[in-house]
């Protein structure tokens, strides 16, 4: 596909290279763009394989930028990842996609953009901005999410959160990842090293810097605040082992004198003029009812119970 930016972008069925006036951009596919390399005049060799993209970059070449993409899906960040090339110079950009990811996002920028003083880098900027639309919702849910459980456990809730705080602080290192490889991609243009933009339009760049490193730092606080239910989570069953632990040792402690007592009476020694009463029976009954009442008073007045 086929584009020239002008108040917005259009779609056009033949590209003029040499018109220095008019900024394009192109989504082709990996076979589109061997075939059609040598149309844009980038003086670049790149032969693109989508399938061994990892990462998120930008390289500087004599008269031409290039770089790649590798996006998680924001419905299922730990999917594999969208990945997708590029190449631009002062002319425009092209993008090498099989995945239609691209013109999806071209798509919705043509549905909700216009543009005052259109630009290549006001393009590149909303579309850099598409890619992270909705991960504030995305945080914002994780957050709440997070707070929830923390709630959860704080009332005594027994079930295990552990393997989805997991997965949620997976999913954020993923993220974090990702908006550090944005942000050195971001920097990278911003930096304008090959004098392909506007220097006065460098500060959209500069502007989603900003907007992702904000991203960057909320995910990271969000990594930490998952660490820490997990740690609550730890101490909240230490708390209910140690209670079982005392409870087990009181009983124990309350049993002891009677154990030793029908041990002592468990004897069987010919002289014990006690088996010989008629009310020893009862008294020892008695004296065990004393035993256990006073030292659940006393455990009571420890607060061990």
């Amino acid at each position: 596909m086929y584009y020239i930016i002008k108040n917005k972008l259009e779609i056009i069925n033949e590209l003029h290279i040499k018109d220095k006036n008019t900024k394009y951009v192109v989504v082709l596919t990996s076979a589109e763009w061997l075939e059609n390399k040598e149309l844009f005049d980038m003086g670049i060799e790149m032969d693109i394989d989508l399938s061994t993209i990892n990462s998120t970059k930008a390289e500087v070449n004599y008269d031409s930028l290039t770089g790649t993409f590798s996006v998680p899906n924001r419905d299922n960040i730990s999917a594999p990842n969208t990945c997708f090339a590029f190449a631009l110079d002062e002319k425009g950009i092209v993008f090498i996609d099989d995945s239609g990811f691209v013109n999806g996002i071209i798509t919705n920028i043509i549905n909700s953009k216009r543009w005052t003083i259109p630009s290549l880098e006001r393009f590149i900027y909303d579309f850099l901005e598409q890619i992270v639309i909705r991960d504030q919702l995305i945080l914002e849910k994780f957050d709440k999410e997070l707070d929830e459980i923390e709630s959860a456990l704080l009332e005594g809730d027994d079930k295990d959160p552990s393997l989805r705080v997991s997965n949620i602080r997976s999913n954020l290192r993923d993220l974090r990842i990702h908006y550090e490889q944005l942000l050195d991609l971001s920097q990278e243009l911003e930096e304008n090293e090959n004098d392909f933009f506007n220097e006065d339009n460098t500060r959209y760049f500069h502007l989603f810097s900003q907007r992702v490193s904000r991203l960057h730092d909320i995910t990271n606080s969000l990594r930490e605040y998952s660490l820490q239910i997990r740690d609550l989570f730890k101490s909240q069953l230490d708390v209910k082992q140690n209670h079982i632990m005392a409870l087990l040792t009181v009983i124990t402690s309350i049993f002891m004198p009677l154990t030793l007592i029908a041990g002592w009476y468990g004897m069987n020694f010919r002289y014990m003029p006690e088996l010989e009463y008629k009310i020893a029976y009862p008294i020892v009954i008695a004296v065990s009812i004393i035993i256990v009442i006073i030292s659940l008073i006393f455990f009571k007045k420890k607060k061990w119970l």
